[in-house]
């Protein structure tokens, strides 16, 4: 059994950022196939966990796993539309940070 690992110490890349002005879309990016599957396969980052992390709708969410390009990535609609007074983050560029602490077992 191996030891849990962070998914930020995990992936390659985690990023989040705007996909136009009304979504907002992260990628989940890994090295290798070992380390796409490890995370795929603990079952952690579902649309369930998005949901419940960003407040959203589960139905509202876009999620994909690409083997091909061993990454995640989901998308959703912003909650507040970009530039619009309240709206926190105007690239949401800050919006990975709960998925580096995300415990993969």
């Amino acid at each position: 059994m191996r030891e849990p690992v962070l998914l930020g110490e995990l992936a390659k890349l985690i990023r989040s950022k705007n996909a136009g002005p009304f979504w907002i879309t992260f990628d989940i990016v890994f090295a290798d196939d070992e380390d796409f599957e490890r995370a795929v396969f603990a079952k952690v980052l579902t649309k369930e966990w998005v949901a419940g992390t960003y407040h959203i709708p589960e139905d509202s969410i876009i999620f994909v796993e690409i083997s091909a390009a061993r990454a995640i990535k989901f998308s959703f609609p912003r909650p507040r539309i970009q530039g619009n007074p309240g709206e926190t983050d105007m690239y949401s560029g800050q919006q990975y940070a709960p998925l580096l602490d995300l415990q993969v077992s």
